[in-house]
């Protein structure tokens, strides 16, 4: 079945003309570069955790919080 699926996108991209071909480019591109949530949450929580090491380092001792 994906085989299928796939068969039917490419025959779709063939019927597109230059500037459509350029338009769903661009898109494509956009959501490459465009943060995810799980890359936002992810970067969060390597800050609060970069400051709660800097933070225990501080005070000699590793503390972890529910």
């Amino acid at each position: 079945m994906k085989s299928t699926s796939k068969l039917a996108i490419l025959q779709s991209l063939d019927e597109l003309d230059q500037a459509q071909v350029e338009n769903v480019l661009t898109y494509i591109k956009s959501l490459l570069q465009e943060p995810t949530e799980y890359q936002l949450l992810k970067k969060k929580a390597l800050k609060e955790i970069r400051l709660a090491l800097k933070q225990s380092s501080s005070k000699g001792s590793l503390q972890l919080l529910a």
